[in-house]
């Protein structure tokens, strides 16, 4: 991607989002563009980083860690673990990112507070949920949400922000907008629950669903082909 298009792109995106809250009828900052920069160069991320960008999201650690040590002399950028997450990456995770949006266990939490290094502030946690209970996804399901939030609460080097959830693809706004539901709803349960924990993160919608996800209560939108292209799928 041409630098004249990334630039296109991503003012395209933020155009997108800014008319999607618009039409929500919620504040112009009421939500965030998160650009997944998987399988993306590192120089293409310095590109958007150059336009304003700051947070971007990484499926894959070393692919991460490795654009990491190219990019170290931009210090303000903000970097979000999305991926599966294992138990013998978590020490990586711990220590190199801000934001693990896709924590579903007890056990990986564990280990990412014991791995947080002191010298850094809590890291930000999501956990995942199995919104659309596709037993190809990862997440956590809605019958045991609570007690993971809980034990989560609990872990001094975490600080839980909220939920996050990657639904079954749909083409109908309708459609789209159901799990998003479920999600902000089960957000809302766990505020009357916990309501000390300060819980303000419903990171959900993408490229093909950003509209349906805002309209239901999104504060971190994913955007990858929206602003970067197609996925590599070789990488």
């Amino acid at each position: 991607m041409t630098d004249l298009v990334l630039s296109d792109s991503l003012a395209a995106a933020r155009r997108r989002l800014e008319a999607a809250l618009a039409d929500a009828g919620r504040a112009p900052d009421a939500a965030r563009l998160l650009a997944v920069s998987k399988t993306k160069p590192a120089a293409m991320i310095r590109e958007a980083h150059r336009l304003g960008q700051r947070d971007f999201g990484e499926n894959y650690l070393q692919e991460a860690l490795d654009k990491q040590v190219e990019l170290a002399d931009l210090d303000d950028i903000v970097w979000h673990f999305i991926g599966p997450l294992q138990s013998n990456k978590t020490r990586d995770v711990a220590g190199h990112f801000a934001w693990v949006h896709s924590l579903d266990r007890e056990k990986i939490a564990r280990r990412l507070s014991e791995q947080r290094p002191d010298d850094l502030p809590p890291l930000n946690v999501c956990l995942q949920v199995n919104i659309s209970d596709e037993t190809s996804k990862s997440g956590v399901s809605l019958a045991e949400l609570p007690s993971l939030a809980e034990a989560v609460m609990a872990m001094p080097r975490l600080r839980l922000r909220g939920l996050m959830a990657i639904p079954a693809p749909a083409d109908d706004p309708i459609a789209q907008r159901t799990p998003f539901a479920r999600l902000r709803e089960a957000l809302a349960t766990l505020r009357q629950r916990f309501p000390e924990a300060g819980l303000d993160t419903l990171s959900m919608g993408m490229s093909g669903d950003l509209e349906a996800a805002i309209q239901e209560g999104a504060t971190q939108v994913r955007l990858g082909t929206a602003i970067f292209g197609a996925r590599d799928r070789s990488a």
